[in-house]
């Protein structure tokens, strides 16, 4: 097979991989919230179908390099991904999870920041705001622009640190899991685990929705290291109606046509917060 054609089908299998993963994981979790709290996403069928359309093309974006570099992996050795587990000490198998989490939370907490910049805010994460509430089917909804800064990390990352293939499975399970958790408009997690010791410094739900309440500060994304040291940390939010309403809103009586609506002043709100 003629090399660019072999690059292109492992591009193409690529994008079927993460918009499958994407499909399933927020279907999944989609399930999950109409178990769990009934009626949560009533009114928000048209938001839910742009969120899929979205996410869709941010998993083209995202599949073409993962999949030229593990054609580049596979037939000519590029990356610092290793198979054999006696290459590196057993310990450094989790600390290399440790060191890629760290990196993509780095990259996501500036370039998230970044983006809400009134320029840039206006022209690309606009996109992702426009989910008002957001939902388990948000996690890639991105414009293109903000969909390409986060379809780089990982692809550059294993070209830096190595890493297992194993441990770099985890890595993308923790960012799937994670990416479609935070924005589900409900917490998933047990109570000691987000207002306990780790809550402090780990992200979940509860913390992103401040963010997509109030459309600044808590840029994190796995932990809250940089929101803390850079003081951009608001703390967490709330999911009841009577702490969102009228803040951008993310409960039930935002929805309808203020879903659409409220896109519109997205730019107004970034000038006057960012």
């Amino acid at each position: 097979m003629p090399i660019l054609l072999a690059v292109v089908f492992s591009a193409l299998a690529m994008i079927a991989i993460v918009g499958t993963r994407y499909l399933l994981v927020s279907g999944a979790f989609a399930a999950a919230t109409r178990l769990r709290h009934p009626g949560l996403y009533t009114g928000l069928g048209k938001q839910i179908r742009r969120e899929i359309g979205w996410s869709l093309a941010s998993a083209a974006i995202y599949g073409i390099p993962a999949g030229v570099i593990a054609w580049g992996w596979a037939n000519r050795g590029w990356t610092a991904i290793y198979t054999d587990l006696a290459a590196w000490p057993l310990w450094y198998w989790p600390l290399s999870i440790f060191l890629y989490l760290f990196a993509h939370d780095t990259w996501f907490y500036w370039t998230h920041r970044w983006m809400h910049q009134p320029k840039w805010f206006k022209r690309a994460h606009a996109v992702h705001h426009a989910s008002r509430p957001p939902t388990a089917w948000a996690a890639m909804a991105f414009h293109p622009i903000e969909a390409l800064t986060g379809a780089i990390v990982i692809p550059l990352l294993v070209f830096v640190i190595p890493i297992h293939v194993g441990a770099l499975v985890v890595v993308l399970s923790v960012m799937t899991v994670m990416g479609v958790t935070n924005h589900m408009g409900w917490e998933i997690f047990p109570r000691f685990i987000w207002a306990g010791a780790l809550g402090e410094w780990v992200i979940t739900a509860s913390h992103h929705q401040r963010h997509h309440t109030e459309y600044r500060g808590n840029y994190g994304l796995y932990f809250r290291f940089w929101d803390r040291l850079c003081g951009t940390d608001r703390g967490l939010g709330s999911f009841t109606a009577d702490a969102q309403r009228g803040t951008g809103g993310s409960i039930h009586a935002a929805v309808g046509g203020r879903a659409d609506a409220g896109r519109a002043d997205d730019g107004r709100r970034a000038n006057r917060l960012a």
